[in-house]
């Protein structure tokens, strides 16, 4: 493979041994149960050096989840970045170590002006460069990113932070964000998603339309999570 690289003539079964070699590497970079198989394996070795033990670290294997839409994308979003409220290691997701949401309010500090309206190209090249951006809610000339408005997810998580840490269930304030009020999801039905996601769903999510489609899409026979969806994204 270096000499390939390194543009020496080689024969034609070397050649071929490079092609081989390439076409695995490829396979292993689009297969997310390799690339989580070796993450696994080297945490588990470490850890169970350093606990001087043997077996195994992960409780099960890992799940995969297909986004579908926004409703499962902002809902999937805001129960990652509310973990460590959930579990009671953190007092607000600002505090929140090794999270999005931490990374995206300490930006969001250290980039605000004083006397200074924001526009929204601000906005974005204020944010995170490690991190996708949130770009507002969706429209016709609509740039990569979240489509979502930054301000508006902060305020959802923090809502939604204080009522998993006052035990208040299904307690969200009666002026809700503007992302529920759009995606149409009731604050009952919201506060078990962020608190149940892994539960609640499994294999794809998202509203009954994109989740025909990705079914169709993926030669499935059966429309997995159906009922969950109607319920809990009605």
């Amino acid at each position: 493979t270096q000499q390939y690289l390194n543009g020496d003539n080689l024969a034609t079964p070397l050649v071929d041994m490079v092609n081989v070699t390439a076409e695995i590497y490829r396979q292993r970079l689009i297969d997310v149960s390799w690339f989580m198989r070796e993450i696994n394996e080297k945490i588990a070795r470490q850890a169970n050096q350093e606990d001087d033990c043997k077996g195994r670290f992960w409780e099960g294997r890992f799940k995969s989840q297909a986004l579908l839409d926004e409703t499962a994308l902002v809902a999937c979003m805001a129960y990652v970045d509310l973990n460590p409220v959930r579990a009671n290691i953190a007092d607000t997701p600002e505090s929140s170590n090794h999270t999005s949401v931490k990374l995206r309010c300490e930006q969001t500090k250290a980039s605000e002006k004083p006397h200074h309206k924001a526009s929204q190209t601000d906005n974005i090249s204020n944010q995170p460069h490690t991190l996708l951006p949130f770009v507002g809610n969706p429209r016709e000339d609509m740039p990569q990113g979240l489509p979502f408005d930054l301000s508006d997810y902060l305020q959802l998580i923090d809502i939604t932070g204080r009522s998993i840490r006052e035990d208040k269930h299904g307690f969200i304030e009666q002026s809700q964000p503007e992302i529920l009020k759009r995606l149409n999801i009731s604050a009952a039905h919201w506060f078990i998603i962020t608190t149940e996601f892994r539960t609640q769903f499994h294999g794809a999510v998202g509203r009954e339309a994109a989740l025909t489609d990705f079914c169709e899409h993926q030669h499935f026979k059966r429309r997995q999570n159906l009922s969950h969806c109607n319920k809990l994204f009605a």
